[in-house]
C-alpha cells in the first residue's frame, strides 16, 4: 500500500520559509490563517463509501456498470463546506492517502462563485490550487477507484488552507453558458450504476459526459446540461461520466482542460479521433473510438423528451458554464413536461429531469397548476415556444415575456 504524507510535507516547508523571512533585515510576514480540518462526514447524495475514524474508505458496492471507467469500483463523497473569514484566491488542500493493488484516490476543490457553486478541480495535496475566482467558501469532494474486487483506496485526514497565493485558473463565468454541437448516443444500461451513485431506472432522465469536473451528487442537478434538437428540448442533470472518455472537459477553454488541451473549445476528444484520426483514433484509455460521442443520454431523454430513433447531433448548453436566469425542477421522481403554450393541454416538446436546472427567459400568466411549489398560474419560459410550470420549479421572480 502506497500512504501519501504530502500535507505534512507542505506544513514543514512552509515554516522553515517563514522562519528564513522573519530572520531577514527589513523584512515582514503577513500572518497565515491556519489550516482547516474538515470533518470526514460525507453530506447528502455520496455514494458507496464508508467512514473509518478520520477516513473515507471505498463502500462495498460492485463496479459500475453504467459508466464507461473500464468497471472500476468507485466512491463520491462531498464533505461539508469550508468558510473562511476572507475571500482567498487559492487553497492548499492536505490529506493522506491509500491506494492499493491498482486503486486510486483523488480530492476535488470548488468554490462559491456568489450564486452558484464552480465546477470541481483537482487538488494535490500540500500544493496551492488556484480557484475559479476569489471566494470565501469551498467545499472538498474525495473520489476512490479501484479494480471490481479486492483493493479499498481511502483518504483521511483532510485540512484546507487559504493562502491567496495564485492567480484565478481562468475558470470564470461568462455571459451566456457554452453551446457546441456534439453527437449522442443511448447510455441505457438499466439496474447499472452511474458514477455518481445512481441506480439506473427504465425510461430514466439523466447525462453522462466525458469529465467528473462537471458531475453532479446523486439526486442534485448542480451541473445540468439543455440538450435541444430542432423541436424539442431536455434539461437535465449530468449524473454520469463517459461515454468514451472520463478527464474531457472539452466545455473549458483550452488553457484550462484538462486534457487535449490542443483541440478546440467545445469539440470532444472522441469526436476528432473518430473523423480526425486525432490520438491515433482512441480514446485516453486506448481503445479505439467507434463514433464521435461527447455525450450519452439515459433512455427517457433519448427517447421521450427529445424523440430520437437513433444516435444523433443534437445541440448542448452547459448551464453551469454561464450566467442567467435559473430555476430547479422541484419533483420527486420523473419528469416535468415542456410545453408549447403556458397550460396543460399544450402539446409535449421537451421534458426536464428530477433536480435539473432550467434556463429561465421570463415568465408569463397561463393555467393554474398546483404543485411542489403551491398553486401558481405562472409558467416560464425555458426556451423560445417552450414552457414549464412554476408550481413545480424553484425559482425567483422574473419580467414579463
Amino acid at each position: 500500500m502506497r500512504i501519501t504524507r504530502s500535507s505534512a510535507l507542505a506544513v514543514c516547508l512552509a515554516a522553515t520559509a517563514a522562519f528564513f523571512t522573519a530572520s531577514l533585515p527589513g523584512t515582514s510576514t503577513a500572518a497565515v490563517p491556519d489550516p482547516v480540518r474538515v470533518a470526514a462526514q460525507p453530506v447528502a447524495g455520496s455514494s458507496n463509501v464508508k467512514v473509518e475514524g478520520t477516513r473515507i474508505v471505498l463502500g462495498d458496492a460492485p463496479a459500475a456498470i453504467g459508466s464507461s471507467e473500464l468497471k472500476q469500483r468507485t466512491g463520491l463523497a462531498e464533505l461539508t463546506p469550508v468558510r473562511f473569514a476572507a475571500r482567498t484566491s487559492a487553497v492548499v488542500v492536505g490529506y493522506t492517502s491509500g491506494t492499493p493493488d491498482g486503486s486510486s484516490a483523488e480530492v476535488d476543490v470548488r468554490s462559491w462563485t456568489g450564486n452558484r457553486w464552480s465546477e470541481w478541480t483537482a487538488a494535490k495535496a500540500g500544493t496551492p490550487t488556484a480557484l475559479p475566482a476569489a471566494s470565501d467558501q469551498v467545499q472538498l469532494r474525495i473520489i476512490v477507484s479501484a479494480p471490481p474486487t479486492g483493493a479499498r483506496p481511502w483518504v483521511g485526514d483532510v485540512t484546507v488552507q487559504p493562502t491567496g497565493t495564485a492567480a484565478g485558473s481562468g475558470m470564470t463565468i461568462q455571459a451566456a453558458p457554452l453551446k457546441s454541437r456534439v453527437f449522442a448516443t443511448r447510455e441505457g444500461l438499466v439496474g447499472g450504476t452511474t458514477a455518481n451513485g445512481h441506480v439506473i431506472v427504465n425510461r430514466d432522465h439523466f447525462v453522462a459526459l466525458p469529465s467528473r469536473r462537471g458531475l453532479s451528487a446523486n439526486g442534485s442537478g448542480t451541473y445540468s446540461v439543455k440538450v435541444c434538437t430542432a423541436t424539442r428540448c431536455a434539461f437535465e442533470p449530468v449524473w454520469d461520466v463517459g461515454p468514451w472518455n472520463t478527464k474531457d472537459d472539452y466545455w473549458n477553454p483550452s488553457a484550462i482542460r484538462e486534457m487535449w488541451k490542443d483541440l478546440p473549445q467545445g469539440k470532444p476528444e472522441a469526436q476528432a479521433a473518430y473523423q480526425d484520426g486525432y490520438n491515433g483514433g482512441k480514446d485516453q484509455f486506448g481503445r479505439t473510438v467507434a463514433n464521435p460521442a461527447g455525450i450519452d443520454l439515459a433512455d427517457g431523454v433519448f427517447w421521450d423528451a427529445l424523440k430520437l430513433a437513433d444516435n444523433s447531433w443534437v445541440d448542448v448548453t452547459y448551464l453551469w458554464t454561464g450566467d442567467g436566469g435559473r430555476g430547479t425542477v422541484s419533483i420527486s421522481s420523473g419528469y416535468l413536461n415542456v410545453r408549447n403554450a403556458p397550460n396543460s393541454s399544450g402539446a409535449i416538446v421537451g421534458m426536464a429531469g428530477k433536480s435539473a436546472q432550467v434556463t429561465v427567459e421570463c415568465q408569463t400568466t397561463g393555467q393554474s397548476v398546483t404543485g411542489s411549489q403551491g398553486t401558481s398560474s405562472v409558467w416560464l419560459r425555458v426556451h423560445t415556444g417552450m414552457y414549464v410550470a412554476k408550481a413545480w420549479v424553484n425559482a425567483g421572480t422574473f419580467g414579463a415575456c
